[in-house]
């Protein structure tokens, strides 16, 4: 996260355009090419983010004996930074998750085939670009870039920053991970840093879970330091933390300085209270309950939840209107289902209703390719008003209300999750399902299902 993000702002922040060239023509590189088929492109930023166990070169100290059997992704997240760059969630993929790895292209030519294997043997088997087509396949969520880190950089960059504020709820002796640290607040650098975020039986329930939230606590905390903690205005530690960050990673080939400049501009106003950690909803693998494998239906959801984080454009308009602003719960809908696909109506009726939309039937009409929003030519003088509340929830290009019904083949009353407290009064509207369904545009990628789970930078350290 620190290497990703943070790298970018201070690209832009300070605009010594020749000096940046120059570190940015060190950083080694490696292309995406995770196959053709591939998620569309939403206007998100999606960046992987790997800490590679390798135990070749420096990293040799942290088990001679793995010394040439490739590298595995002790670490797997992705930061989603939503279209309209206002907000970063960190998704953590468990190593020990139990998933469909699909065919991939080894790292000798030769051809892997799929299977069901743990998530991390894909980078081991396959390299960075089985590990994207792997997660590609798994969410739907197209990756843009991705950062590799190992060890000996990672503890390069926390010592580039000056150390980063622990707290531990016990003493911890994890001769494993090499950390050593007594009860309470610590600052710790590189070494140390490393340990806290490695170790696993020490801390915690000894499960991979635990230690996946320190490593969310730990880099919200990078985050609030490099942001607030003065590096991006002074000089030496700015220059520290950059040629600590060149010398650590291994990036893709198109996130060069053009493209980081332009992603910092985005980004320029994103501070730490906007970034989010959450761990892929998970349970027990029945096979070994030493391994997880994701829990559905909530992983698929959160996953849908990330692919609707959609920017909507707004039609330009000729001038600011005056009448008062249409809430959600102010408006009825009828969901009417016109693409063929069976159960569509329930599906966009439960997500409306999610929005806080009063959803009063839902049923079919006749097959149409467009997806409208519907009000009776009766409501001519309200309805604009009420359809534009609806429009702004839909994903993608903003849509303008259409002024006429369409007759519904079958119709039925729909029963929501939770009732409005008080009944609406205003004009019926209809939201026709056309096959070109752009799906509801989602208010956080995070579930309120997860919203307990969630890691930010005013998480408790101390645990």
């Amino acid at each position: 996260m620190s290497i990703a993000l943070t790298f970018v702002l201070v690209a832009a922040s300070l605009g010594v355009y020749g000096y940046y060239r120059y570190l940015d023509s060190s950083i080694p590189r490696q292309r995406i090419d995770p196959g053709a088929s591939r998620p569309p492109d939403t206007g998100a930023l999606n960046v992987l983010l790997v800490g590679s166990d390798s135990r070749e070169g420096d990293n040799k100290r942290y088990g001679a004996k793995s010394v040439g059997m490739g590298e595995r992704t002790d670490t797997i997240m992705l930061l989603h930074i939503g279209p309209n760059r206002d907000n970063a969630t960190l998704i953590s993929f468990p190593r020990d998750s139990m998933v469909e790895i699909p065919e991939c292209a080894g790292g000798n030519g030769a051809v892997l085939p799929g299977g069901l294997r743990q998530i991390n043997s894909a980078f081991n088997d396959g390299g960075i670009n089985c590990t994207i087509k792997t997660l590609e396949a798994l969410t739907n969520i197209r990756i843009d870039h991705f950062v590799k880190v190992d060890f000996t950089g990672f503890k390069g960059i926390v010592d580039a920053i000056g150390g980063i504020e622990i707290c531990l709820p016990k003493a911890v002796n994890d001769k494993e991970a090499k950390f050593v640290l007594g009860a309470g607040k610590h600052v710790v650098n590189g070494e140390q840093a490393l340990g806290y975020v490695r170790t696993r039986y020490s801390l915690g329930d000894g499960s991979d879970l635990g230690r996946i939230e320190r490593q969310q606590i730990f880099l919200t905390q990078v985050m609030k330091k490099i942001t607030d903690g003065g590096l991006l205005t002074d000089p030496g530690k700015l220059d520290a933390f950059l040629r600590a960050a060149t010398r650590s990673v291994t990036v893709d080939d198109g996130l060069g300085l053009d493209r980081m400049l332009e992603v910092a501009n985005s980004v320029r106003g994103l501070t730490a209270k906007e970034l989010k950690g959450i761990t892929v909803p998970i349970e027990p693998y029945p096979e070994n309950t030493a391994r997880v494998q994701f829990a559905q239906p909530a992983a698929r959801d959160f996953f849908e939840n990330v692919r609707q984080d959609i920017e909507v454009t707004a039609s330009p308009a000729p001038g600011k209107s005056s009448a008062p602003k249409i809430e959600n719960k102010q408006v009825r809908l009828q969901v009417l289902n016109a693409t063929g696909e069976q159960g569509k109506a329930q599906q966009v009726a439960d997500a409306l209703a999610g929005q806080g939309f009063v959803v009063t039937h839902v049923g079919n009409a006749a097959t149409t390719d467009v997806t409208t929003i519907r009000y009776a030519r009766k409501d001519a003088e309200q309805g604009p008003a009420y359809g534009d509340a609806v429009a702004a929830r839909l994903s993608k290009d903003k849509r303008t209300p259409v002024q006429g019904k369409v007759k519904a083949l079958t119709s039925q009353p729909y029963t929501a999750k939770t009732p409005a407290a008080q009944a609406p009064t205003g004009p019926v509207l209809q939201v026709v399902i056309g096959k070109d369904w752009p799906g509801v545009r989602v208010q956080s990628a995070i579930p309120d299902a997860l919203k307990g789970k969630v890691v930010d930078s005013t998480t408790n350290p101390c645990k």
